[in-house]
Formats: C-alpha cells, sequence, structure tokens
C-alpha cells in the first residue's frame, strides 16, 4: 500500500513505472460481465440486457485499449523492468490475463456483434477469425514459455504456491471457447475453416485442461498440508473456478458444434462420415462440462469457506489483485446458465441467474474501490522496483534476486499484491 510519502497525488511517470500486468485481470473480469448480460437467461433478448450489453463491451474494449497503450510505454520507458518482471515468479503470471482479456471481447464481437446483428459481414467475421489466431500464438507463449520460465529461471516451493500457477495454462482454455464461439458462426460461410477452427479448440482446451487439472492436484496438496494462503492472498482459492467453468464451456460449444457440423458427408473417414459421430460426441461433451462444473461447484465452496475463516481472523487488503474474483466466478455462472440451456432445467437456470448477479454485484464493489484508488494513486504500487534505480541505469537486485534467478516467490507475491 502507499506510504506517507507518496499518498500526495503520484506523477503520471510514476503510475506508468507501478502499471504492472496484473491490470488485465480487470479487462477479463468487465469482459465476462458483458458475457453474462448476453447469455442471462432471463429477458436476454430485451433492449435493456443488450445496451448493457454492448456498454460493458465498450467500455471493456476502452479499457483494452487504454491499458496497452500504458503497458507499451511502461517498457519503452524503463526498459529493465521487462526483464525483471518475465523474471518475477508472480508478477510473470499475469501476463496471461492479456490474451485473456481479449479473447472476452472477441467472444462478444462475434456472438453480438456479427452474428446477431451481422455487422460488417463475412469480412468483420473474417477480421475477428483472424485476431482469434493471434490471440492463440499468444496464449501458446504465455503457456508454454512460461512454464518452461518457472521451471529454469525461477524459484517456486510448495509452501509460496497459490492458484495463480494457474494463470499461463488457463489461457488455452479460455481461447479454445472463444474458438467454440466463431466456428458456429463460420460454419455458415466455410464448413471447412470452422470444423479446423473447432479442432484447433479441441486441441487447446486438451491440453490446458491436463495441466490445470495438474496444478490443482499440487495446489490442493498445498491447501491440506501447508493450509490457506494468508491475507490478501487468500483470495487467490477463486482462481480454480477459471479453468475448471471456463473448459467446461468450450467443451459444452464442442458438442453443440459436431452435433450440427457432423457428418461430414465427403472425403474418405468413416469416423466423420458416421451418422451417429456427431451426436455421439455431443453426449460425451455435455457429460464432460457437467463433471466440470461440479468440480467448479466444489472448488467454489473451498473458496468460500476459506475466504469466510480468513475474514473472522482478519481484514483483507484491497489490491489489484482483486479484480481476479471476478473472471472466474463469471465463468462459473454462465457455464451453469449454459447447462440449464441444455438441460431445460429450472434448478440451472435460477442458480446460474442468482450467481450472475452476484458476480454483478462484486464487479460493481471491485469497480468502486478500484476507481477511488485510482483517483489518489495509491493503487499503482511495485515495492519490488523502488530499488530499481533506472535514471541512472542501475539495477539493485539485492532483495529481487537469487544466485538462480529470483528470491523465493513468497516474499515476491507480496511484493506483487501491492502492485
Amino acid at each position: 500500500m502507499a506510504t506517507d510519502d507518496n499518498m500526495r497525488v503520484r506523477p503520471l511517470k510514476d503510475v506508468i513505472r507501478n502499471f504492472t500486468p496484473a491490470w488485465f485481470a480487470a479487462i477479463m473480469g468487465t469482459g465476462s460481465i458483458s458475457l453474462l448480460f448476453h447469455a442471462f437467461p432471463y429477458g436476454n433478448e430485451t433492449q435493456t440486457f443488450i445496451i448493457f450489453t454492448f456498454i460493458f463491451f465498450f467500455l471493456n474494449l476502452t479499457l483494452f485499449i487504454l491499458f496497452c497503450a500504458i503497458t507499451i510505454t511502461r517498457y519503452i520507458m524503463f526498459p529493465d523492468i521487462w526483464g525483471l518482471m518475465i523474471r518475477h515468479p508472480a508478477q510473470s503470471l499475469f501476463t496471461g490475463t492479456f490474451p485473456m482479456g481479449a479473447c472476452t471481447l472477441l467472444s462478444i464481437a462475434v456472438s453480438l456483434i456479427s452474428e446477431k446483428y451481422r455487422l460488417g459481414g463475412k469480412a468483420f467475421l473474417y477480421a475477428m477469425w483472424g485476431l482469434w489466431w493471434l490471440d492463440v500464438a499468444i496464449s501458446i507463449i504465455c503457456c508454454w514459455g512460461m512454464v518452461h520460465i518457472m521451471e529454469t529461471s525461477q524459484k517456486h516451493s510448495l509452501q509460496s504456491m497459490t492458484a495463480v500457477w494457474l494463470l499461463p495454462v488457463v489461457t488455452l482454455i479460455v481461447a479454445s471457447s472463444t474458438g467454440g464461439v466463431i466456428s458456429s458462426v463460420l460454419q455458415e460461410y466455410d464448413p471447412g475453416y470452422a470444423l479446423f477452427t473447432q479442432i484447433s479448440s479441441v486441441f487447446l482446451v486438451s491440453i490446458g485442461l491436463s495441466l490445470a487439472l495438474m496444478l490443482l492436484t499440487i495446489y490442493i496438496q498445498r491447501l491440506i498440508i501447508i493450509g490457506v494462503p494468508q491475507g490478501g492472498n487468500v483470495l487467490s482459492v477463486f482462481l480454480p473456478l477459471g479453468p475448471t467453468g471456463q473448459a467446461g464451456y468450450s467443451i459444452l460449444l464442442a458438442g453443440q458444434y459436431f452435433k450440427e457440423a457432423l457428418p461430414l458427408r465427403h472425403g474418405g473417414s468413416t469416423f466423420m462420415n458416421d451418422p451417429l459421430t456427431g451426436n455421439i460426441l455431443y453426449v460425451v461433451c455435455i457429460c464432460g462440462a457437467f463433471i466440470l462444473w461440479a468440480l467448479a461447484s466444489m472448488w467454489m465452496l473451498f473458496a468460500l469457506l476459506a475466504v469466510c475463516d480468513e475474514l473472522r481472523k482478519t481484514h483483507i487488503p484491497f489490491r489489484v489483485n482483486t479484480w481476479g474474483l471476478i473472471f472466474p466466478n463469471g465463468v462459473y455462472a454462465n457455464l451453469t446458465i449454459a447447462l440449464g440451456s441444455t438441460f431445460d432445467s429450472p434448478f440451472f437456470r435460477i442458480w446460474g441467474a442468482i450467481y450472475a448477479v452476484f458476480t454483478l454485484l462484486l464487479w460493481s464493489f471491485v469497480a468502486v474501490k478500484t476507481v477511488q484508488l485510482v483517483h489518489n494513486r495509491s493503487i499503482f504500487e511495485a515495492p519490488c522496483l523502488q530499488e530499481l534505480n533506472l535514471t541512472e541505469g542501475v539495477t539493485d537486485r539485492k532483495n529481487c534476486l537469487s544466485p538462480r534467478g529470483m528470491s523465493n516467490s513468497n516474499s515476491l507475491w507480496t511484493c506483487h499484491l501491492d502492485s
């Protein structure tokens, strides 16, 4: 948090210097709200819901452009920060929030602007498709690149582990769900491209979900052996809702696509030409989506218990990483609503609607608190950069680096929480 020396309004240059990748979690959270307005099970076709969907979409687009501009400016003005950030065992993991935030924009652009209102026609859809492939490339770099850096250039331990480890691998899952949205619309223009997009999405979600489940196994071990993270770190217990909820939604979209697109009725593949293949894949995907929803529900209950227990002990400080609460809860609500439509189930529709409203209220609280802290600029803090003398070109890594590359990730995660 800001000290007495910097409670005064800080210069813009200092704000830019302390603008961390975690800010893109706000893009993810705001994007999930626009998706919930679009998918809400009651009245989502009314003018009011459509207007709110567009309001959150354009708000998110504006924030995304602004955050990109600030981030680019940050690394142009302070190039030394990039190397320090990318080796940071906590801050570097938030680079995955960039492609995931972009995916929320692409999903609304395709499902609402292109599919519903037919704005831009084929050219607009193909432009969004091209941007999706760019997002896929960035997601792949985030996943494989960051996992490799975690293995070779950073120091981690079970005690310092939080669910933030999931962020690099969830990029593949989020990209796959957006691919499922695009493939269903692209089917009308080019079935071949649509099929390739959907198969690529299945590839992405298979890898992302596999890695996420491996990490969640380690994470539950950490919770049982060492305990729930303390202080602001406790909010990270909601992050497992992200990969489970979004993977379930991606698999659900895949099943819906295969049911409509198969059989192909051309080519020599017995599997793709069999009239039963589409329905079989649809049933398998629905079952998989429900299982993942059940897992997400389990993690949601664990998270609520952990947060309630921590609140009884102490006050949970507000940080930029608090935005990480919105997206996981949003995608859980979205999957619940989608299952309600699939099963024609009042339970899923009502529970999804309730959870969507809860997520909107959570977003409102976090947004208002953020605006207050942005006004006095006290939220822009990266304490691990305070020893970095960029003006003289001297980097004092005494407290931020170790011989292997970085110091204990627990202290650095605390450092990031204040950023």
